[in-house]
């Protein structure tokens, strides 16, 4: 695990982003005779708990004087370092695979950066971006990789276990690892935590029974959000420190949940929220308590959200 990576670096994080990020609402409900802890990142800025990591990440480049700076993503992240390089008055190049959704896509040009397509999926859209941070001597910000992002992205969990600490257990969707990672050093064993992965892009669950990252193929409809081919030794060394229980759900599992988030309580979000909530409604009772992590809501209705 990286020594920059610690509990420490997560309050150290929150400290730092406070006055950028928003304190999202955490709100108590019931599903499926469940009771549950939502976290609503989906109301964070930029539309997803993406915007805690790349803020931090962002704000530690400027402060090393850097005026660009480069990621790649699926959606949510390079939107999210957008839109952070833009309340810092920085410039953002974001680099995404060609079948990012019209709509993420959209946004972040509208955030400012500037958008290079790349053919392939993210991991191709991510060595074309490395190379192009490397070649100009510009700062990478990775969606999932690097100490500040983790440590940023931590900052949502450290907020529901101050505001909640009869919260027992804690629940998040999983692409690169990044988020969950940020969640266990957040819990620092207080709390367990949970991963919840697509069937189709087993991503982490593959790496921690190989004991290394590997590649994976990805077939889900949270591709553009989850979509990651392999995680880190970043986050792997973080999950070996600090343990954590992953599950898989399937997609018609994780639509489901999302659209019954939806029907009960008129709350939409995207494909990759609705796999975190179908892992604490489908099986065994997760905690007395436990807290999910509404992660995003940019993109994801293959149709338009029932009617009331």
């Amino acid at each position: 695990m990286s020594s920059d990576l610690t509990p420490d670096a997560v309050a150290a994080a929150a400290a730092r982003i406070h006055d950028l990020v928003r304190h999202t609402p955490l709100w108590e409900v019931e599903l499926r005779g469940r009771r549950l802890l939502l976290k609503a990142e989906h109301m964070q800025r930029s539309g997803s708990f993406k915007f805690r990591g790349a803020s931090h990440a962002t704000l530690r480049a400027q402060g090393r004087g850097a005026t660009t700076v480069v990621t790649a993503s699926g959606g949510n992240h390079g939107l999210a370092v957008a839109v952070a390089a833009a309340a810092l008055g920085m410039q953002a190049d974001v680099f995404v695979p060609a079948a990012i959704p019209p709509d993420k896509l959209g946004r972040i040009r509208l955030a400012g950066a500037r958008v290079v397509e790349v053919d392939g999926d993210y991991q191709d859209a991510a060595d074309a971006a490395a190379d192009h941070a490397e070649r100009n001597a510009l700062p990478y910000v990775s969606a999932f990789d690097q100490p500040d992002v983790i440590a940023g992205q931590g900052t949502a969990i450290t907020e529901v276990l101050a505001e909640r600490p009869d919260c027992d257990a804690v629940v998040v969707a999983v692409g690169g690892g990044g988020l969950l990672a940020g969640a266990a050093l957040a819990s620092a064993g207080r709390v367990a935590v949970f991963g919840a992965e697509p069937e189709g892009i087993p991503t982490v669950t593959q790496a921690l029974a190989a004991g290394e990252p590997v590649d994976v193929t990805i077939d889900s409809v949270t591709a553009s959000a989850l979509g990651a081919r392999r995680t880190s030794a970043v986050n792997l060394g973080v999950l070996r420190e600090w343990p954590v229980t992953m599950g898989l759900v399937s997609d018609s599992a994780l639509l489901r949940a999302r659209d019954e988030l939806w029907e009960e309580h008129r709350i939409a979000v995207e494909p990759a929220a609705g796999a975190a909530l179908a892992l604490a409604l489908d099986g065994p009772p997760l905690g007395v308590l436990p807290c999910v992590v509404l992660c995003g809501a940019n993109s994801g209705w293959t149709s338009s959200p029932p009617a009331p």
